[in-house]
């Protein structure tokens, strides 16, 4: 599983996907599926879909850090981020979590310009993933 993935996963964002880091491939029962010939679609058997109410990560990440013994500063560490929720903040960690969302070359050489910008692009790809975050944390 990809640590972008663990992420989501440990906020509960991003549902089967990101909890098995799969995307569906295509079956040949999906390919007969796709090769019949279409129904037609009535307001009956139109289906509702179904609507995910966001997460409040910032909710969430404030309760972890009142029962966390340390004092960690997630607003605005990616390292204390990646501790609250448990996973590896080592400087190899951070690294492979800024190549997976695709840092600029110019800032993966300088860790205190990576740690910033991976700081802002995780909250932002959590808003972008169905979490609720406050638009000057993802700024």
């Amino acid at each position: 599983m990809s640590i972008f993935n663990k992420i989501l996963s440990k906020l509960g964002l991003g549902g089967e996907a990101a909890k098995n880091d799969t995307v569906p491939h295509a079956t040949t029962e999906g390919a007969a599926i796709a090769a019949a010939p279409p129904v037609p679609v009535t307001p009956e058997a139109t289906p509702t879909p179904n609507v995910i109410a966001p997460v409040d990560v910032t909710a969430k990440l404030e309760a972890l850090a009142a029962a966390n013994p340390e004092k960690l500063n997630w607003r605005t560490s990616i390292v204390d981020l990646l501790k609250l929720l448990g996973l590896d903040s080592s400087l190899a960690a951070r690294k492979e979590l800024a190549m997976e969302l695709r840092i600029p070359p110019e800032k993966l050489e300088d860790s205190a310009q990576m740690n910033i910008w991976l700081h802002k692009q995780v909250l932002q790809k959590l808003a972008e993933n169905g979490g609720n975050v406050p638009a000057e944390l993802r700024n």
